[in-house]
């Protein structure tokens, strides 16, 4: 892909940078989304009747063995170009934040060293009963997890439907996307919210928005650039088009 002229010079020069993903972005490692994810058994139940409070509550042996199915599903996965060139470009912003709504890990596993999971991880589990946040569980008679310190359940560590996101995290990635001067939206249907608030955060302060997806979302109107694809494959050309250029000068 042929980038502009101005696009490059942007990048080549910024110091503050906040990167969101989103689901778009695992899809490209042949990671299926949530809601296209049910097949076999769990293709009978819909997203709301697995990811909630209220379905946990009615059945936690269904959730945990539909989790415990997803996190086998991930096993095999892989992070793709995309999230590689995430981790290089992290290395030469000195002010890079990566933000995503993914609960798979793949941009841990490729090397990224600190990133807002703002939906969780589904590789952790947490207790019902608020006793810590673990990687590692045992379960119970009945096959589901219970916390070593209070013999409650263990939920895993994603935020459901209806749920708040953690405030903590919600407010690192606010904090980043008003202090950047570069936002990139890559693999987000620019949708879900309060996700899909943080590039106009960004645009308010007087960041310039670039986009990375296969097809327009709502917030292409409003970007400075949009670079319609894979990011698999344009995160990559990126930067080799902005860095390598800017090492080699």
């Amino acid at each position: 892909m042929k980038f502009p002229n101005e696009l490059i010079s942007l990048l080549a020069s910024v110091q503050w940078m906040a990167a969101l993903t989103g689901a778009g972005a695992s899809q490209e490692s042949g990671l299926r989304t949530f809601r296209d994810g049910q097949s076999g058994l769990w293709s009978q139940y819909k997203p709301e009747e697995l990811a909630s409070p209220e379905a946990f509550q009615r059945n936690p042996k269904l959730i945990w063995d539909w989790y415990a199915w997803r996190r086998e599903a991930i096993k095999g996965v892989r992070p793709n170009p995309g999230h590689y060139a995430l981790v290089q470009i992290s290395r030469k912003v000195p002010g890079f934040t990566l933000i995503t709504q993914n609960v798979d890990g793949l941009h841990a596993m490729a090397g990224s060293p600190e990133v807002i999971e703002l939906h969780g991880n589904i590789h952790r589990v947490r207790c019902v009963r608020g006793d810590g946040v673990a990687g590692d569980w045992e379960e119970g008679p009945d096959g589901i997890g219970l916390c070593p310190k209070c013999g409650g359940f263990l939920r895993p560590d994603v935020v459901w439907l209806g749920e708040e996101l953690p405030r903590a995290y919600l407010a690192a990635a606010f904090e980043a996307s008003r202090k950047c001067e570069v936002f990139l939206s890559i693999g987000t249907s620019s949708i879900v919210q309060p996700a899909a608030a943080l590039p106009y955060a960004a645009r308010n302060r007087g960041a310039r928005i670039i986009e990375i997806n296969v097809e327009p979302t709502p917030l292409t109107p409003k970007t400075d650039h949009f670079l319609q694809g894979k990011s698999g494959e344009i995160l990559p050309e990126l930067f080799a088009a902005v860095w390598n250029r800017q090492i080699r000068g």
